[in-house]
């Protein structure tokens, strides 16, 4: 799986003028399943987010994790994350899992999440979204699994 992480202070995303989903303080996480991934990527996704210490604790080091802060996700597909754009200038996405996979394993990661982590909002998978953040330092962290 392949994530984009980003702190944000706050964080929405709207389909067709209603809001989905938003946090206040917290990650908002663009995610992309590839074709070999399965549900154990899912959970090792889950676990890395909820762990990574992207937030400052009080000597301004970045220690805490969203747990600690007690931060939202806001979790949001987009296969766009496996654009190939090594030739040409249109990019290439068969590096990004079938629909089907990617919608299973998106929901998967929802599901995982929702279980350990009290405030998880999402996005709709294949959907057109406007995502409107604030980014927080600005702090994005891009991880493949």
């Amino acid at each position: 799986m392949i994530a984009l992480v980003q702190r944000v202070r706050q964080a929405h995303v709207e389909v067709a003028g209603q809001t989905l989903g938003a946090i206040e303080q917290g990650l908002l996480v663009f995610v992309c399943a590839e074709p070999n991934d399965d549900d154990s990527h899912a959970a090792r996704l889950v676990i890395k987010l909820l762990n990574l210490r992207l937030f400052a604790d009080a000597a301004g080091k970045m220690n805490l994790s969203v747990q600690d802060v007690a931060g939202g996700l806001l979790i949001v597909s987009q296969f766009t994350l496996a654009a190939d754009t090594r030739s040409g200038n249109r990019p290439g996405f068969t590096g990004a899992a079938t629909p089907a996979v990617g919608r299973a394993l998106y929901e998967r990661v929802l599901a995982l999440a929702r279980a350990a982590h009290p405030v998880v909002a999402a996005g709709e998978f294949g959907a057109d979204m406007q995502v409107h953040l604030v980014n927080d330092g600005p702090v994005t962290i891009p991880l493949k699994l």
